[in-house]
């Protein structure tokens, strides 16, 4: 598996994906050919000519042709991904259908699409369409039963403490990270790298290994060596594979100490207040201070507070005390252990580290 570790190879998706052993990575990031389907030149209203897509690589014969890659690429991804993996897949009107049908029909479990709203689309020139202003994000496990890892609160601290939703906000890849050769474009759908910082930070954790079977010019890797993941990347297309590696070996990751991110409140065991009471960790009748000492709550027998008028759970009076909708209690009320006035916290935490739950 070393091999395949932190590493590109300039070849076909389908040979190089039967060489993958088994349950091989953690994470699937896929940009396959989009079947555009574009037949001519597209042209503005001025004559000048558009860089639309019209690349060799992303014409198919016939949608039975088309069809017959998308599903092996996905069989053999489905391989090599990991049982609590999972897949991103995006496309545009032209093929996301399409994808979704084969990813549901080869036993994959969808959780959500994502609708990646550009900031800067291009215009519709002829003016007999809409302007197409989005991708869709296809976002699967591997099964229905598989513990897929979704870093929940890290996306919500990533929005301003706001759950983040299923449209996202963000510019097509323009400027300095656009990559050009001689004033033009090395790959005409090179995606921003804004897109895979919030799919990488979502969906995998420090030290996972991602895979990219269409690196393309390299973006899943540059930014999985950012986020201190490993990587793994096919490219058929040796201009695009040369530029790829070119730009990994240019990236920097971020320093240790800084890839840490918010745990999970799923992931923490759930204590209730009143099982440590019920369980003589904290007695009935043991008082409870804000952390000035100026408020002085005593416990019930069922684990309920009570403040003067007050009465309910540690968060519920502490949430009145602070005059807010919500409070947590854990972190606001404090004990006096053995003359030290120390957060009722640390009996979770103990509580927890032994194992007790």
């Amino acid at each position: 598996m070393s091999k395949f570790l932190n590493n590109i190879v300039n070849g076909d998706c389908l040979k190089e994906l039967k060489k993958i052993p088994d349950n091989s990575f953690d994470l699937i990031f896929a940009d396959p050919p989009y079947n555009m389907q574009i037949g001519k030149k597209l042209v503005r209203p001025d004559s000048s000519k558009v860089n639309g897509v019209n690349d060799k690589w992303d014409q198919f014969d016939s949608f039975k042709h088309y069809d017959k890659f998308c599903q092996s690429w996905l069989v053999e991804c489905r391989r090599v991904l990991k049982d609590n993996g999972s897949i991103w897949v995006i496309g545009s009107y032209h093929n996301i259908f399409r994808l979704g049908y084969h990813l549901q029909n080869l036993r994959y479990w969808l959780l959500n699409d994502v609708i990646w709203r550009k900031k800067n689309p291009m215009p519709n020139f002829k003016g007999t369409r809409f302007t197409n202003a989005h991708e869709t994000l296809i976002w699967a496990s591997k099964s229905k039963k598989s513990k897929y890892t979704f870093n929940y609160q890290s996306l919500k601290c990533l929005n301003d403490d706001l759950q983040m939703r299923s449209d996202w906000t963000l510019p097509i890849c323009n400027g300095k990270e656009r990559l050009k050769k001689n004033g033009k474009k090395i790959h005409s759908t090179q995606k921003p790298e804004a897109l895979l910082y919030r799919i990488i930070l979502a969906t995998t954790n420090k030290g996972d290994v991602v895979f990219d079977p269409f690196l393309g010019t390299g973006t899943t890797a540059v930014v999985s060596k950012k986020l201190g993941r490993q990587y793994y990347g096919i490219e058929k297309d040796k201009k695009y594979f040369n530029s790829a590696k070119e730009r990994i070996n240019k990236a920097v990751k971020i320093e240790d100490d800084y890839l840490d991110t918010i745990q999970n409140n799923k992931s923490k065991p759930r204590v209730p207040f009143g099982s440590l009471v019920e369980m003589g960790i904290i007695k009935p009748g043991t008082n409870l201070f804000d952390p000035k000492k100026k408020i002085n709550a005593k416990i019930m027998a069922d684990g309920s507070i009570k403040y003067k008028e007050s009465e309910g759970s540690i968060h519920k009076v502490a949430a009145k005390i602070m005059g807010a909708e919500s409070f947590n209690g854990w972190t606001y009320w404090h004990y006096n252990f053995n003359g030290s006035i120390v957060l009722i916290d640390s009996l979770r935490q103990k509580f927890i580290a032994e194992k007790q739950i």
